[in-house]
């Protein structure tokens, strides 16, 4: 009935918050030593990942622009998207994650859209 329970570095994830910007390293005040990166400086935390052996991360995207219907979400030239080329670039065997939910990218921060 008890089973001993194992992770291993393929069993995990790591996060990358991306943010608007050059030279940006902010580090998220409800996480201590996680930071949000702008894009000429995130390889530096994409590499400690893939050093780690660490085979996904998830990118999460804190856009300079919101809306009420989220639209940086799906723009072409949106943070998160940007990241993902740069980071697929580099690394084209890494798996990459886009996280989906809207609230970051909507001005009133809901997960969806509203009427």
């Amino acid at each position: 009935m008890i089973r001993e329970t194992s992770v291993k570095t393929d069993d995990l994830i790591y996060p990358i918050f991306v943010i608007e910007g050059e030279g940006v390293k902010n580090e998220i005040p409800s996480m201590p030593n996680v930071f949000q990166w702008s894009l000429d400086l995130v390889d530096t935390e994409v590499e400690e990942a893939v050093a780690l052996g660490i085979p996904s991360i998830i990118v999460f995207g804190v856009p300079a622009d919101k809306d009420d219907v989220g639209s940086s979400a799906y723009h072409d030239h949106g943070i998160v998207q940007k990241a993902i080329r740069q980071i697929k670039e580099k690394h084209p065997d890494l798996t990459v994650i886009a996280d989906t939910c809207l609230c970051q990218f909507t001005d009133h921060g809901h997960c969806g859209l509203i009427e």
